[in-house]
């Protein structure tokens, strides 16, 4: 496989979603997004999403210009209208109000509606945290999540993210994760590789186990430890659903397809000043050094690095630079 540098992904994407029409600034943001996921060696959410964010923007299915509304309906509060863009952007207008209500108040909520797929919602944490802030954050996503016992999709993988500063500038602590077993983008991954996928990731549309990841994306994901995930996962479902103006899981279209109803998700985000006591610090740097006692274990998120270059399958980095030509 080649070897790309991180610098060199950030450029072709940025330039392929500019040739597909998305506004400088906003291909910046996003492109940012993927990078830095590349970097982390998370490929589900960096360039494995590239031509659909392209293909989206040509069909109309993500807007690639608008300027995201920023409000504060109250001092802890504030909210954006992502007004069917990306994520990113929306975030990124949002975030300097957030920082400010959350030194302010000592906590503050912010909630991004009618945005495309956030992807990576630790992307979003970890940039609260490296200001300072404790960071939670929740978005739901198509469904393909049935209650334990059912076979009906209700909701989609819904992840949780966790981000806590080290009082330094870096991240002491920090987990990104599906409230299922499994994100969705491993179940298509196998599917495109041709591959199985393990037992006790999905169900098949009759509600049996399968390792089939045709018969998987034709039924059900599971949620991560049953009832428990299944309950994250409403948490999620009714933070971002219900607090941001975006739509229920069971509305949203397949995240992937190049045409339809614009995603229409919410991401939700709980922001927490440490300086609210006076021994957070203190106790989070116990608790770490409690946790590696034994030797190898670390908390989630610890003495994160990031790779400068990274190994890309030969087909996909031809994609990257086939679409950095713009539409074909």
């Amino acid at each position: 496989m080649p070897v790309i540098t991180i610098s060199e992904i950030h450029q072709v994407c940025k330039t392929a979603l500019e040739k597909h029409g998305a506004l400088p600034w906003i291909a910046e943001s996003v492109a940012h997004a993927v990078a830095k996921n590349e970097s982390r060696n998370n490929r589900i959410c960096g360039l494995y999403y590239l031509q659909s964010y392209c293909e989206q923007l040509v069909s109309g299915r993500v807007s690639k210009d608008v300027e995201p509304e920023v409000t504060l309906p109250k001092p802890g509060f504030v909210k954006v209208d992502a007004k069917y863009g990306f994520a990113q952007p929306a975030f990124q207008r949002g975030l300097p109000a957030a920082i400010s209500a959350a030194r302010e108040n000592g906590t503050a909520s912010l909630a991004i509606g009618h945005s495309h797929t956030c992807t990576s919602l630790g992307f979003f944490t970890e940039q609260l945290a490296r200001h300072g802030f404790i960071a939670i954050g929740f978005t739901n996503s198509s469904p393909i999540v049935a209650p334990p016992g059912g076979k009906i999709r209700t909701i989609g993988t819904n992840p949780v993210a966790f981000s806590v500063p080290d009082g330094e500038g870096g991240i002491a602590m920090q987990f990104d994760q599906s409230t299922t077993v499994v994100a969705l983008g491993k179940i298509t991954m196998a599917k495109e590789a041709g591959e199985s996928i393990p037992e006790g990731w999905a169900l098949d549309e009759h509600g049996q186990p399968t390792t089939d990841p045709h018969k998987a994306l034709a039924g059900s994901l599971v949620s991560a430890g049953g009832y428990k995930g299944w309950g994250f996962g409403l948490m999620a479902e009714l933070l971002t659903a219900g607090m941001t103006g975006g739509i229920a899981s069971q509305f949203v279209k397949p995240l992937k397809a190049p045409q339809g109803e614009p995603h229409d998700l919410g991401q939700f985000f709980l922001i927490i000043d440490p300086a609210n006591s006076d021994y957070f610090f203190e106790r989070c740097q116990q608790v770490a050094d409690l946790v590696s006692q034994d030797e190898g274990t670390r908390l989630p998120g610890q003495f994160m690095n990031e790779m400068k270059e990274v190994e890309v399958p030969e087909s996909l980095w031809e994609l990257a630079t086939r679409l950095s030509k713009g539409p074909q």
